[in-house]
């Protein structure tokens, strides 16, 4: 049985007119799949996709050192 692959989603609020920078610097880092500007409690949903939680780690991490990433929370899914 071969390793599974991590599916997460990345809830973001971002510093108010800096949707742009921030979408455009995130679409560019390594397990980032896409991207979604959103209307409501949270500015921006990143897909991300990785082989394992070290990995995703990596990727959230590098998404919170992006300017203008103000907080984040990250939803890890499964498959049924």
């Amino acid at each position: 049985m071969g390793e599974e692959l991590i599916i997460a989603y990345v809830l973001l609020i971002v510093s108010v007119g800096e949707e742009d920078e921030v979408s455009h610097a995130i679409k560019n880092l390594e397990g980032v799949k896409e991207v979604f500007n959103t209307y409501g409690s949270w500015d921006m949903i990143i897909r991300v996709e990785v082989n394992d939680i070290k990995d995703l780690d990596k990727v959230v991490t590098s998404i919170r050192k992006v300017s203008g990433v103000e907080y984040t929370e990250t939803l890890i899914c499964t498959k049924k």
